[in-house]
């Protein structure tokens, strides 16, 4: 199959080229990544100043933008004569699970593709203390291009998948699930730099996992590696019936309540 992949990591990142030589024996493999990481970025597009396009060896190429810039640049200018069969974002260096989906510029650029009406997976590897084990991740991601090539993947859905940080011989298997609960401790730091201005960092560390042992997080936990397919529409679809009949009808006047 033609593949492209990108990432969030930047297009120097160990886990792009370890999915990159997993692939290539058996597979036309294109790269189009970040020159330099863009770590949650989410679906950030680049409109308001050029993006500039570097080579970095045959099929190879760094983008001076996001992960979706990437993807949309790949899909419309570099291969537009043959589109990929399949974009594969990552392996990306930490895990994206639950809340993450939101924020992770790994989940983008498999999302902007699926917009773009390609199929697309996000990868990511769980990152803990220790040696980063790729070869359990693109073990993974081969098993994912496999089964697509006989299952294939629903139009406007992308699959996003996590892997745990453990040797092959480990892994206890693939599930596919649903996206569980994330916590992180709030923590806004603020500093003040040598001019006496104020700035902040923001973002506290990983806490817990919600309750449903079925969700993605408690299942990486535990050893396998988890599928969520996501959906491109993002309607709350389920609540639509309640609102129509409690939202819909003329629209009043008045200066709201008071």
């Amino acid at each position: 199959m033609r593949l492209l992949l990108t990432n969030d990591d930047g297009v120097h990142a160990p886990g792009l080229a370890a999915l990159a030589r997993a692939l290539e024996p058996h597979h036309e493999v294109w790269v189009v990544a970040p020159s330099s990481e863009r770590s949650a970025q989410s679906h950030a597009l680049t409109m308001h100043k050029p993006l500039r396009l570097h080579t970095h060896g045959p099929l190879r190429f760094g983008v001076t933008g996001t992960p979706a810039d990437c993807v949309y640049l790949g899909l419309h200018h570099l291969m537009a004569e043959h589109r990929p069969d399949l974009v594969l974002s990552g392996v990306n260096f930490g895990s994206n699970l639950g809340s993450d989906v939101h924020y992770s510029g790994t989940v983008a650029g498999a999302r902007e593709a699926c917009l773009q009406g390609v199929p697309a997976v996000a990868i990511s590897l769980e990152r803990t203390d220790g040696p980063m084990h790729w070869e359990t991740a693109t073990h993974v991601a081969a098993a994912v291009v496999r089964r697509f090539s006989v299952h294939g993947i629903p139009p406007r859905v992308l699959l996003n998948v996590n892997v745990p940080n453990r040797p092959i011989a480990e892994l206890r298997g693939l599930r596919t699930c649903r996206l569980g609960e994330r916590f992180y401790d709030a923590q806004v730091e603020a500093r003040v730099d040598p001019r006496g201005h104020a700035y902040f960092w923001l973002g506290g560390a990983h806490s817990h996992f919600g309750d449903d042992p079925d969700s993605d997080g408690p299942l990486l936990s535990s050893g396998y590696a988890t599928a969520t397919p996501l959906a491109a529409d993002a309607t709350a679809s389920a609540t639509l019936p309640g609102f129509s009949a409690t939202w819909d009808g003329p629209v009043e006047a008045g200066a709201g309540a008071g």
